[in-house]
């Protein structure tokens, strides 16, 4: 797999190798597809739309992964956060942290907490209490999944190199009566050229925060039939990582991308997703000639 990089908040960076109605896609986001997938069965987790907010339901113990694909031909830039925690810092979430950056059109799914630049902790769904961001005291935000895309600022344009005509005594004569004009040793936009490293894997950086808002400030306060689900500081796995640079277009992230989390059991209890509608029971009325009810005759030929 092609490795991943993220960047910090200068410029320097590390890569990772690294409803109610029903989305038929299952994937959110403008600039990039996210999705949530079940790492231990492989499924993409159905999204939901309720109260203006998009679900998935995840299934205690599960490992899971936020799977990204970079919609556009540029790099941008995905700054993930899990339960308020950005993903790569540990730290509370915030714009100006560091993320993940995506090469043009790249696909790449974050597994877990970033350990270093080889190792990560499986996201994995658990009992709130038990969760990262509750074991470390911040248990306010549990129960969603954050992704702020930045795109890429271009490279600013170099000016042509300055050309400065000698006296015409200096030049020297080319054979044709034309003097020949003395130019600079090299642009500046030339030797930035030849002194910049070959692009990286895919890189990530991360913001400052802006407006947060309780994880259960929109929901209906319902009593639930399980515990409010989380994510767990998982087993260790590999995960390779190396640095590049990204500068980013503008402050603010181009896109926020937040998907809420809980047990199905839950999400059906608050009213999040909807069971079918089962049809009523017919109880079974004995009949005295059960096989003469639908009287049938001859049909015509064609």
């Amino acid at each position: 797999m092609k490795p991943r990089s993220l960047t910090l908040p200068a410029l320097a960076a590390l890569t990772a190798l690294l409803g109610l109605a029903h989305l038929p896609a299952q994937a959110i986001g403008r600039l990039a597809d996210v999705t949530i997938v079940d790492r231990d069965t492989g499924a993409t987790l159905p999204v939901h739309y309720a109260r203006g907010e998009y679900w998935v339901a995840g299934r205690p113990g599960a490992r899971y992964a936020i799977t990204v694909r970079n919609r556009l031909g540029e790099r941008v830039l995905a700054v993930p956060s899990v339960d308020g925690v950005n993903v790569l810092s540990g730290e509370t979430a915030a714009w100006d942290q560091r993320g993940y950056v995506f090469s043009p059109y790249e696909r790449y799914q974050i597994t877990g907490w970033r350990k270093s630049d080889s190792q990560v902790a499986a996201f994995e769904f658990s009992h709130i209490a038990n969760s990262y961001a509750a074991r470390t005291g911040r248990p306010a935000h549990v129960g969603v999944i954050g992704v702020a895309l930045f795109r890429e600022q271009p490279p600013m344009p170099q000016p042509a190199p300055a050309i400065t005509p000698e006296p015409y005594s200096q030049r020297r004569d080319n054979g044709l009566g034309l003097g020949r004009l003395r130019e600079d040793p090299a642009s500046p936009a030339a030797a930035g050229a030849a002194g910049a490293p070959a692009a990286p894997a895919p890189s990530a950086e991360a913001e400052s925060s802006a407006r947060s808002q309780s994880a259960d400030s929109v929901a209906k306060a319902v009593p639930m039939p399980s515990a409010k689900l989380g994510t767990a500081h998982g087993q260790r796995e590999t995960s390779v990582v190396t640095h590049t640079s990204f500068t980013r277009l503008q402050e603010q992230p181009n896109e926020i991308i937040s998907i809420r989390y809980d047990s199905r059991e839950n999400l059906i209890a608050s009213g999040v997703i909807r069971e079918p509608i089962a049809r009523p029971h017919v109880p079974h009325v004995p009949r005295a000639f059960p096989q003469s009810d639908n009287l049938s005759y001859v049909p015509d030929p064609r």
